[in-house]
């Protein structure tokens, strides 16, 4: 196939797309789309009017994309926010999209943004919003993406851990960003777990239920952020809550443990607790001992210190703290929270400050400041 003559063609398609009233991002990625059919269909069947064939090809994926667009704000309007528990729907292609998606010849981070710009929804605004880049930094990206994926075959799609990786991260883009996937992550794990023989897909699952069975009780009415210790367990989503940790033991009885099923299992008992001092930190330790043996991850370190606070003190937590790079996000806020247990309130108070200029959202700046605001008030009475 001559591909100078698919990328000399690919201006003028947009043109026209532009003149027939599709906005360029919309109309680039129904090019992109078209792109990818001639590539398939091209080699067998080359058409007659190159140009002609790649217009109608991506109005068409224009105005399919419009039409799906529309249809998934409809559904937004008419469901709940929160998933049902229960056994999975009948598959859709949605789930299908993300293995190819995670293509292997992608990374995991642009194989994420271009699941969210192609199958989520999301505009590359939100996205470059959500990974706190700027908005051309995040078009680049995804450009890399498309090309990529456009240059080779798409009969080797993502693997299933690529896949779990992947909707692990939309579900957190989801859980703690401005537009909401979380459901839509859990609804597409149902089906991911329903249909294949992998215990971190169970894993995922639990994990997922367990963390969304308290989003009630994670934000206050003015938009504030509620630490887990502060909650109001009451909110929390009871069904969920059992849902995931059957999930989770059934999972762990396979004896195949992964980093999802451990994470799943700190979560369980947070849940498991009645109150926040009941807390069985002792357990949760061991599970991060797991969860970093797993993955060597500096973040599952850095929430490893703060249980070891919880368990053994906060200077065996700061002690911990001492041996991992002060640069990792959250680092100064878990400095913060360690000193302020051991009573150092005129560092914990700075830390906090520190750690607010480095927060990834407003919520969470807004949080770090009131604590740093409510030590230096209790120091000047």
């Amino acid at each position: 196939m001559d591909e100078t003559l698919l990328r000399s063609l690919v201006p003028g398609v947009l043109a026209i797309l532009g003149r027939r009233g599709a906005d360029f991002a919309a109309a680039e990625d129904a090019v992109q789309e078209a792109l990818l059919e001639a590539l398939r269909v091209w080699p067998d069947h080359r058409p007659r009017d190159p140009k002609g064939w790649l217009v109608t090809v991506a109005w068409r994926k224009f105005l399919d994309a419009t039409r799906a667009d529309a249809a998934r704000h409809r559904r937004e309007e008419r469901i709940e926010r929160e998933p049902e528990p229960g056994p999975a729907p009948a598959v859709d292609d949605t789930l299908r999209l993300y293995f190819l998606c995670a293509h292997p010849s992608l990374t995991p981070s642009s194989a994420v943004a271009l699941t969210l710009r192609a199958v989520g929804g999301l505009t590359t605004r939100q996205i470059a919003r959500a990974y706190l880049v700027p908005e051309a930094t995040m078009a680049q990206r995804i450009a890399r993406a498309k090309r990529t994926v456009a240059g080779v075959r798409l009969d080797r799609p993502g693997d299933v851990a690529t896949v779990l990786r992947v909707l692990y991260l939309v579900f957190n883009e989801g859980y703690s960003g401005d537009v909401d996937l979380a459901a839509e992550a859990i609804r597409l794990t149902r089906q991911l777990a329903a249909a294949v023989d992998h215990p971190e897909a169970a894993g995922l699952l639990a994990l997922m239920l367990l963390h969304h069975a308290r989003r009630a009780a994670r934000t206050a009415p003015d938009g504030s952020l509620v630490p887990l210790a502060e909650q109001d367990r009451g909110r929390w989503d009871t069904e969920l809550i059992a849902e995931g940790v059957d999930i989770l033991q059934a999972a762990l009885a396979r004896d195949r443990l992964g980093e999802f099923q451990a994470q799943a299992a700190i979560a369980a008992l947070h849940a498991d607790a009645p109150t926040v001092e009941e807390t069985d930190w002792v357990q949760i330790v061991q599970w991060y001992d797991e969860l970093v043996r797993l993955t060597g991850s500096p973040v599952a370190e850095l929430n490893r210190a703060v249980a070891v606070g919880e368990a053994d003190g906060p200077r065996a937590g700061l002690a911990a703290l001492a041996a991992l790079d002060d640069s990792l996000p959250r680092h100064a806020a878990v400095a913060a929270y360690l000193h302020e247990r051991d009573g150092d309130t005129v560092t914990a108070a700075r830390l906090y400050a520190e750690a607010a200029r480095k927060a990834p959202s407003l919520a969470e700046r807004d949080h770090l400041l009131r604590q740093a605001a409510r030590l230096n008030a209790r120091r000047r009475r």
